[in-house]
């Protein structure tokens, strides 16, 4: 029979504490360097992957890279997104 760990042995994974030793502390960096590039989270480009095909170009389907004006949208919509964060 399997013997359950005690309330104290188990720690909630959040709220561990890092140890003070460089892998964890380069592992830490790294993770928050790509979190802050928004390597993470939300996708870049919002836009419907329908609109990069043949089918989507040939019907006039935006794409940041081909429309000014929704490329600006694009932009304006990952901004507010990020300061919703």
């Amino acid at each position: 029979m399997a013997e359950s760990k005690s309330a104290s042995s188990r720690q909630n994974k959040a709220t561990q504490d890092t140890p003070d030793d460089g892998v964890a502390q380069e592992v830490q960096r790294v993770t928050d360097e790509a979190e802050e590039k928004g390597y993470f989270g939300a996708a870049v480009d919002p836009t419907p992957n329908e609109n990069y095909t043949l089918k989507g170009v040939t019907s006039g389907a935006p794409t940041p890279e081909s429309d000014r004006e929704y490329a600006r949208e694009v932009r304006q919509k990952l901004d507010d997104d990020a300061r919703a964060r």
